[in-house]
């Protein structure tokens, strides 16, 4: 077993079952940065892309998550190409619900119609014939909740998807959807500097929701120097940003961070914090400095 864990890294950080019956290994794969600036369009190096997808099932990375609004489409396209056909224990997780009208530019669109044809259009370019995680990228202020998850429901229903996860929520607005529909997961935007979303955290420990932190490395001033995550991270002989996954990981259970990357030594370097254990004192240390 020990050597299987120094060929798997990713695999010390446990695993977490999505909806009962899903596993994935907790430290995943955000494939956002596979495109181009601003998550617009070609990535710089294509192969370089396809590189780094398949050093992280190399790794023991099981959990890959994307989105049809990253290039558009780039993403699900080089994860296609790099994987496919995918092993069996494999989770490509893909999101639905953001339209995109330039770099950097990001809008809700959740009628009906327009999610299910690009949930329809996700399938094809992941090659897939049922989406294991699909995940409403944004609610759409503009259109009722229940018409928005009503149709990923109904695709479920159908086969096509097998769980139903939300993005950018409150706790509310969770209990509001599983009023219509059982979801297993929560992607919010949540780090070491970045704890507005708490509450929806602990909502999803209680509930046995998976939590998917997007944006799980951001830092801020705790990794200046004398700071302490600089400091915990010197002694480990790690960087702060293994430190602040390894924070993560240890925060809870249900916790799936995601961290992504366009290199390959950087997704290793990423994947390593899984192998960093820090002592009860760190941890409080680190959660004490925001």
């Amino acid at each position: 077993m020990a050597g299987q864990s120094e060929r798997l890294p990713a695999q010390r950080s446990g695993t977490f079952l999505l909806g009962g019956d899903l596993p994935v290994v907790r430290l995943g794969y955000g494939a956002m940065q596979l495109t181009g600036p601003g998550i617009w369009g070609e990535p710089r190096d294509r192969s370089e892309a396809r590189a780094v997808l398949r050093r992280a099932v190399e790794l023991g990375v099981d959990f890959i998550d994307t989105a049809d609004s990253y290039g558009p489409y780039v993403s699900e396209e080089i994860i296609a190409e790099a994987l496919y056909p995918y092993g069996e224990s494999l989770v490509v997780a893909t999101k639905a619900g953001l339209v995109r009208t330039g770099p950097g530019e990001w809008h809700p669109v959740g009628r009906p119609e327009y999610l299910r044809q690009e949930v329809e259009m996700s399938l094809r370019r992941l090659r897939l014939e049922r989406i294991d995680l699909l995940q409403l990228h944004r609610i759409d202020p503009q259109v009722p909740v229940a018409d928005q998850i009503g149709v990923l429901a109904d695709m479920k229903a159908e086969g096509k998807i097998r769980h139903i996860g939300v993005s950018e929520v409150s706790v509310e607005e969770i209990e509001q959807v599983r009023s219509i529909t059982e979801i297993v997961s929560v992607q919010n935007l949540y780090n070491l500097a970045n704890r507005k979303s708490e509450a929806v955290l602990e909502y999803a420990e209680r509930q046995g929701l998976g939590f998917i932190p997007w944006f799980p490395m951001a830092t801020g001033e705790l990794a200046k120097p004398g700071g302490p995550l600089a400091s915990i991270a010197q002694e480990h002989g790690a960087t702060p940003a293994q430190l602040a996954l390894a924070w993560l990981l240890r925060r809870s259970p249900v916790m799936l961070p995601i961290p992504g990357t366009s290199s390959v030594a950087h997704l290793e370097e990423n994947v390593a914090a899984a192998e960093v254990e820090l002592t009860d004192d760190e941890f409080e240390s680190l959660s004490r400095a925001v």
